[in-house]
Formats: C-alpha cells, sequence, structure tokens
C-alpha cells in the first residue's frame, strides 16, 4: 500500500526590505540596520529567515563584512565563557 504524503501548506515569503522602500545601496555604516541582520553570535542571517531578496542579500553580506573590519560591528556576539 502505498504511502500518503500530507502536503506542506503554502507558505507566503516576506517582501525584501530594501526592495519596498526602494533602497538600492546598503551603507556599511548604518549599525541599526546592519544589526537587524546579524544574529546574537554574531552570525549573518540568511535571505530565507530575513525575506531579502538575492541582490540585496549580496550587498547586505558585503556590507556587514565591511562593517566588521572597519570595527562598527563586532565579529563575535555577546558570547559569554563559563569555567
Amino acid at each position: 500500500m502505498a504511502r500518503t504524503v500530507a502536503k506542506k501548506p503554502f507558505v507566503r515569503r516576506r517582501p525584501c526590505q530594501f526592495c519596498l522602500n526602494n533602497q538600492q545601496y546598503i551603507d556599511y555604516k548604518d549599525q541599526e540596520t546592519l544589526q537587524n541582520f546579524v544574529n546574537q553570535h554574531g552570525k549573518i542571517l540568511s535571505s530565507r529567515i530575513t525575506g531579502t531578496c538575492a541582490r540585496h542579500q549580496r550587498g547586505l553580506t558585503t556590507a556587514i563584512k565591511r562593517a566588521r573590519i572597519v570595527a562598527i560591528l563586532p565579529f563575535i556576539g555577546n558570547t559569554k565563557v563559563s569555567k
């Protein structure tokens, strides 16, 4: 007897925040905006979670990496080492 596979419900993708604001360039000096796309450990969030399109995700990663080099954003998030 064949198994019946339940269909996953369709989940609408979140619209890109930068496309809605008609923003072409993501500024690496805008710390408040870049903080929204980095998790508590300092990792860059994926476009699946944030809802950014592929074009703006590429610009976002370069902006975050530039901000890290210039010391606007930390490389590592708020992690405590327990002893």
